[in-house]
């Protein structure tokens, strides 16, 4: 069993009057890199500081490795952490940045030596020891943070939008090296983060969470393909939202009807408490829009649509059409039959039966 494992049982959190969190359940398994998801004021980043120590609880408890960490304070527990106000000292060189956590610990100058060096190499930042901070990128500081949290060996490291403040290229290329050094390691992250596209990258797990609440957990790939809620389906990603109504429900599936196409989907496609009649939304993604009639047993929806705006995204273009039952948006590569798509030109959509979610109203 890897260290790092965390578990936040029934965990509450108030300002005076103000519910931060509100009943946080979650396990994170050790060795993994999990992913605190959300728009700002989610709560996100008060989870991380309450696993840190930062904070305690209003209500519940949090253990890590089975220890509860009820008055432990922050140096006690077996955590590093990075913010995106790094914090370093610039009157000392890279090495002595690195190296202040073991010379506070006492540990032996040969050992020091040693660890710096193998964390800066893992890092990429092997021959910087002497440079001194104000010399550095900020892509070369994010890593002198990041060795220096890592070189105490912890067994959990949180990071609290650490890449924020990079441009985006240089955002995408520590994402790469952040991920392989967490693999390498095997150490539990847990990062903060509001950029979807950072958190599919980077996560084995998402914790999507909104209004001081757990949304969804699951992997990159389960959140996006099936979003428990319509707040992760807008927030992780573009999505389509057309207005259904469910006509009938047996035992393994049900009949949507959009717009006047009739749509048998698995009962698991169905969030919520589905009952004949209901009005339901019906979502699916723009990369699921094809234009022209798809092959096939699973036919889905078609829609007669006319195009109303088109933006070219590299090899991708982004179309916007308009239907009788409300705007739909594609995403297609920019070759045939997308090549050829002009404004104001009328289409025939379609959109395979697999790719929806419904959303059952109350």
């Amino acid at each position: 069993m890897r260290l790092g494992a965390i578990e936040v049982a029934g965990v509450g959190k108030e300002f005076g009057a103000a519910t931060v969190l509100n009943e946080i359940d979650l396990a994170i398994e050790g060795g993994s890199f999990v992913t605190l998801l959300g728009p700002s004021g989610c709560g996100k980043t008060t989870l991380l500081r309450l696993i840190a120590g930062f904070l305690e609880p209003s209500r519940g408890a949090i253990a890590i490795d089975g220890a509860a960490m009820q008055g432990v304070p922050p140096r006690r527990r077996p955590i590093g952490m990075v913010f995106q106000n790094l914090a370093l000292f610039p009157h000392l060189d890279v090495f002595d940045n690195v190296a202040y956590g073991l010379k506070v610990r006492g540990a032996p100058a040969g050992d020091i030596a040693g660890r710096v060096a193998r964390f800066l190499g893992l890092v990429g930042l092997a021959g910087f020891e002497r440079r001194r901070i104000g010399q550095l990128s900020g892509g070369q500081k994010q890593r002198v943070a990041l060795a220096r949290s890592l070189v105490l060996e912890p067994a959990i490291l949180l990071l609290d939008e650490p890449l924020s403040a990079l441009d985006l290229q240089l955002r995408r290329q520590l994402q790469v090296e952040l991920k392989s050094i967490q693999r390498q390691l095997a150490t539990t992250f847990v990062f903060v983060t509001h950029d979807q596209e950072e958190a599919t990258l980077l996560s084995d797990i998402i914790v999507v969470m909104d209004g001081g609440r757990v949304q969804q957990v699951g992997t990159p790939g389960e959140i996006y393909s099936r979003p428990a809620s319509p707040f992760v389906a807008r927030f992780v990603g573009d999505i389509n939202m057309l207005p259904g109504r469910i006509v009938s429900i047996d035992a393994a599936s049900a009949e949507i009807d959009v717009g006047g196409s009739r749509l048998r989907l698995p009962l698991a496609a169905v969030v919520g408490k589905a009952r004949a009649g209901a009005s339901c939304d019906v979502a699916c993604r723009p990369e699921s829009v094809i234009i022209q009639p798809s092959s096939g047993a699973d036919t889905g929806a078609s829609f007669e649509a006319r195009v109303a705006v088109l933006h070219r995204l590299g090899p991708m273009l982004k179309v916007g059409f308009d239907t009788v039952h409300g705007p739909l948006t594609g995403l297609m590569m920019a070759n045939a039959p997308a090549a050829g798509l002009a404004e104001n030109q009328p289409v025939q959509l379609s959109i395979a039966a697999r790719s929806f979610t419904v959303f059952a109203q109350a």
